[in-house]
């Protein structure tokens, strides 16, 4: 099955190469927002099947990001997984009671980037 992945971040950099780890490695379809507004409005004409969203982004940050899908019918169901130089446990506890559906440190490894997401969702790769 092919996965489709939303990857939201401002960063070209990171978009580019979560997107290179996806798509070469694991074979899935990625498309890329540089931030939450562009995020939810691509998630609310196409759901994917995940999205991979940073946590410090200028105008509407991650968390606000995430809050915002939450509300909406449409993408509830959408697992969020944040991505974040921030790990120390206070601030995953924090991302973690938001309800996301895992946290990804940055910097991550393109080529085992899609196992750990596969670990966090329960997908068989």
């Amino acid at each position: 099955m092919t996965r489709r992945i939303l990857v939201v971040d401002d960063d070209e950099a990171i978009r580019e190469v979560v997107r290179t780890g996806l798509e070469v490695v694991a074979g899935w379809q990625v498309r890329v927002a540089r931030n939450g507004e562009q995020a939810i409005t691509l998630c609310g004409t196409d759901p994917p099947d995940a999205v991979l969203l940073d946590v410090m982004m200028p105008t509407m940050d991650g968390p606000t990001t995430f809050a915002r899908l939450q509300d909406d019918p449409r993408t509830r169901s959408v697992p969020v997984i944040l991505l974040t130089a921030k790990v120390q446990p206070v601030e995953r506890r924090q991302y973690d009671d938001l309800g996301v559906a895992g946290v990804l440190a940055k910097p991550f490894d393109p080529l085992t980037l899609p196992d750990q997401i596969a670990g966090l969702l329960g997908w068989r790769r």
